[in-house]
């Protein structure tokens, strides 16, 4: 705990606010010595005015007097005429004189200081104005010891209150620290651990919600760089495929072109027959060339935004993708069909769930077409307690195993022959993105069926 930026905060407040009661305490020590003497002072008046009043006093009651005042003498000045008004034996002569009258706050503060670090116990005079101006001067003496251990008390009261006022100012500082900056800091950790634990889930992006502007400012910078880095971490594993199939396609580009070259150098050497039969493989070979070039080169430049994740209702998702193939169904034996509870919504980003749909409904609608028997395709959608499920099923002839071994891997996982991959590849890229998972349930010669898992939780 000490450690922890709280802690250090209840320390660090601790110790000030006893710092600022000991510069408290100094000039507190020396106001509560300056009241002292002159509650003496107006002690010692009282009693000399009791005499003034009946000369007649005995020693009995003057002695008194002077031990209620806590004085050994008093002597009052009135009208030019200095007066000793009552005394009693000194025990030794006195050592220091104080004019209240004439003092500074720094002569008072000295002064205090001196008396509370001088055990001895002194004999010391004392002169003040009397009160309501009974007199020029009132003047009296007496012992320190008393003083001094008043004045002990009252700073050792002083020093415990100020110890408790200072342990509950820090207290509740530390309380409020903990709840205005600290529990919103942990807040900030706990998404860049939670982000950092799953960096392509853009569910994890933080959401800016703090209240203190400089805490908002960091969430705004956090949130701007995840959404950075996303892109970047996307951008690098495509790169870094792309790195791996870089030598695969410069040994099959060299090879398709080879042939080019020697049907070329066949057309411009020869007048045989059968170049008109062999142009057509020509330009087939050009043609293969320059698709895997494009492919290439498209997905390693491609940079896919992170989803904008809003509640749709899918069932107009879906009616899109199956309008749009059935356009290239043509007169082929094909149907294609969906089974969406009405009104079915979920979270995703609209653009981005069509393209993974119409991918799965296109490879389906290719592979029951190349097989030349009739088929069907369907989409369905359910929901559970934590996820929302996307089906897309068909009848086709199934998956060849290679393709089943690397079925989202670029260049690896291709469906159709001469296919690239990428579809698969960039549509687990983008339900991954949204925290979920595209799946192969299974496949064989009686069809095949693909699963989108959508979570509904927010990745917390």
């Amino acid at each position: 705990m000490l450690n922890s930026l709280s802690g250090r905060f209840l320390i660090l407040t601790t110790i000030f606010v006893m710092l600022a009661e000991i510069l408290i305490f100094v000039p507190s020590i020396a106001r509560f010595r300056e009241d002292y003497l002159q509650n003496r002072l107006e002690r010692a008046q009282i009693a000399s005015l009791a005499l003034l009043a009946d000369d007649m006093i005995d020693s009995e009651l003057e002695r008194e007097l002077l031990e209620n005042a806590g004085v050994f003498n008093v002597v009052l000045r009135r009208d030019e005429v200095r007066q000793l008004m009552l005394a009693t034996p000194m025990p030794r002569p006195i050592d220091a004189t104080y004019d209240l009258r004439e003092g500074t706050a720094m002569v008072l503060i000295r002064d205090a200081m001196m008396r509370l670090t001088e055990p001895e116990n002194q004999v010391i005079r004392v002169i003040g104005a009397p009160v309501r101006e009974a007199g020029l001067l009132i003047e009296i003496t007496m012992e320190t010891a008393p003083m001094r251990m008043a004045m002990i008390d009252y700073g050792i009261r002083i020093l415990i209150l100020s110890a408790v006022i200072s342990v509950v100012t820090a207290f509740l500082l530390f309380i409020a620290v903990r709840a205005i900056i600290v529990k919103p800091i942990r807040g900030v950790v706990g998404h860049m651990q939670r982000y950092a634990a799953a960096p392509e889930d853009a569910r994890r992006i933080i959401t800016p919600n703090a209240g203190v502007t400089e805490l908002r400012e960091a969430e705004e910078a956090l949130r701007a760089m995840q959404t950075e880095l996303i892109a970047a971490l996307r951008q690098k594993d495509r790169l870094a495929q792309l790195g791996s199939a870089v030598s695969k396609i410069s040994h099959d580009l060299r090879n398709i072109l080879t042939s080019a070259q020697l049907f070329t150098d066949r057309i411009e050497s020869s007048e045989d027959p059968l170049v008109r039969r062999m142009a057509p493989k020509l330009v087939g070979s050009i043609t293969r060339a320059v698709h895997l070039c494009e492919s290439t080169l498209a997905f390693g430049k491609a940079e896919e935004p992170s989803p904008t994740l809003t509640m749709l209702t899918l069932d107009d998702i879906v009616a899109d993708v199956l309008d749009s193939e059935r356009l290239a169904v043509g007169e082929n034996d094909l149907s294609l069909s969906e089974n969406i509870p009405p009104l079915f919504t979920l979270r995703a980003d609209p653009e981005q769930l069509f393209r993974v749909v119409s991918n799965l409904v296109r490879n389906a609608r290719q592979a029951i077409v190349a097989s030349g028997k009739p088929g069907e395709i369907s989409v369905s959608a359910y929901e559970d307690e934590d996820n929302w499920w996307i089906e897309i099923a068909d009848t086709g002839p199934g998956l060849p195993k290679r393709a089943q071994e690397h079925l989202f891997t670029p260049f690896q996982g291709g469906v159709s022959k001469g296919g690239t991959g990428l579809g698969l590849a960039i549509a687990s890229e983008l339900i991954r993105a949204h925290g979920g998972a595209l799946e192969l349930d299974r496949t064989g010669p009686a069809g095949t069926v693909f699963s989108i898992r959508l979570p509904k939780g927010d990745g917390i």
